[in-house]
């Protein structure tokens, strides 16, 4: 089976040889909590919306809703705490149809290996201490899931919203990765890590064919979209980079403060992630499919969920920012214009939340909200337009030249939109 592989450029993806736009869904608690129908319906929705991939959760997502599936890979009397000693091998011949499901559909799969509320010295395990894994099944189970899901040549994501402050973690951690490289040397692997964090052991570093950051749902910090790639290029080699985890639609803000992430704001960041260095591609996530929220459903009795209550899948599955998404995959991907090169450098004057980069053929400039714009470049026989982002809708924009710089007028629209300058007058489009 053809896997995915890391392009040349060492910025985007490639599979079958074309470039790829990494476009996910967070679905982490599909294997626990969704039943085989809505597997089907889901799987039908997402791809209409042109999500390629899948990023889920091997084991029980800690911080799920309660699931009326019943279904778990080690035995366990409450469906919370674990026998690592007994392995149910139902659990995974039915993760295994599930992900048949999704390759024929088309889509390549995103699978964490080990979540850190499974791994001592982590600050979810410190918080929830009951299911660590024995240090001594580790290289079995990173084994186990070579073993059962490599026939689908998933992308493997070593770790789950980790932080890597202690020793015992790390040496955790280097057991699974370097197991993996073992069983499966030819699968891209990378490490999805805690909210607002850049740091990587030095150890890890070869090992990882791509970086995942998460910029998360803290409110207050919604800059880390594009302060965090900056950081992944400045201190460690090129690879390509994904905002693996930016703030879910309608998801209550972190530590319980009143509030929800609405479209404008996963449409955002999106951006300003794609226009910042992260350009491989970006994950969408919406409150309700994560963690599988059902009608009636039960509150999780362990850690109870972290955010304000969810909608039931079924209405987030609706949400519309997917769609604003899928508009970012399909634009990048047909107009040619990837990788990208971020060079906010271009701007006079600007605000940090404009987010400007360079492609083969356009400049994009990502305007959060209506101003002008002063471009430290003489863009002569370039044209500009404007895409209303909300609306989607186009613009023609006026760019003036004095003394060698470019003025870009203000836009007809009220919300966030997308300035597309080409830099050629003669060009026709990817497809000419």
């Amino acid at each position: 089976m053809k896997r995915l592989e890391v392009a040349k450029n060492k910025c985007n993806f490639t599979y079958d040889g074309k470039p790829f736009f990494y476009l996910a869904d967070t679905i982490w608690s599909a294997f626990t909590n969704v039943s085989m129908e809505e597997w089907k319906y889901y799987l039908h929705v997402r791809k209409t919306q042109g999500f390629n991939v899948l990023q889920i959760n091997t084991l029980p997502q800690w911080d799920r809703c309660m699931t009326d599936v019943g279904i778990y890979p080690f035995a366990t009397e409450d469906g919370q705490r674990f026998d690592f000693s007994c392995r149910d091998d139902t659990y995974y011949e039915r993760a295994k149809e599930m992900c048949r499901m999704a390759k024929e559909e088309g889509f390549q799969l995103a699978l964490v290996v080990l979540w850190l509320n499974y791994v001592p010295g982590t600050w979810g395990s410190k918080i929830v201490d009951t299911n660590i894994m024995p240090e001594e099944m580790l290289q079995e189970y990173a084994g186990k899931i070579v073993k059962e899901f490599d026939e689908f040549a998933p992308i493997y994501i070593v770790s789950g919203d980790t932080d890597f402050e202690e020793k015992v973690t790390v040496d955790y951690y280097e057991i699974i990765l370097s197991t993996l490289c073992e069983k499966s040397p030819d699968s891209l692997k990378a490490m999805h890590i805690r909210r607002g964090y850049d740091y990587i052991p030095e150890q890890f570093l070869d090992w990882l064919d791509f970086y995942m950051f998460q910029s998360g749902h803290n409110a207050g910090a919604q800059d880390m979209a594009y302060k965090l790639p900056e950081s992944f290029l400045k201190k460690y080699p090129r690879k390509p980079i994904i905002n693996a985890e930016p703030c879910y639609e309608q998801m209550g803000y972190s530590r319980k403060k009143y509030g929800r992430f609405g479209q404008r704001d996963v449409r955002k960041a999106a951006w300003d992630s794609l226009l910042s260095g992260a350009c491989a591609g970006v994950t969408y996530g919406a409150h309700g499919i994560w963690n599988w929220k059902k009608t009636g459903s039960e509150t999780n009795p362990v850690l109870g969920e972290g955010f304000d209550e969810a909608q039931s899948w079924e209405t987030a599955l609706q949400f519309p920012g997917a769609w604003d998404y899928g508009l970012a995959k399909h634009l990048l991907e047909d107009m040619g214009e990837l990788p990208l090169t971020g060079c906010n450098q271009l701007l006079e004057g600007a605000d940090e939340e404009i987010r400007m980069a360079e492609g083969e053929y356009h400049y994009f400039i990502y305007l959060p909200y209506n101003t002008n714009i002063q471009i430290k470049k003489s863009l002569r026989s370039h044209i500009c337009r404007a895409l209303d982002l909300q609306e989607k809708r186009m613009a023609d924009v006026r760019m003036s030249n004095r003394n060698g710089n470019t003025f870009v007028e203000m836009h007809p629209f009220k919300d966030d939109v997308l300035l597309m300058i080409r830099k050629d007058d003669s060009y026709c489009g990817a497809t000419c």
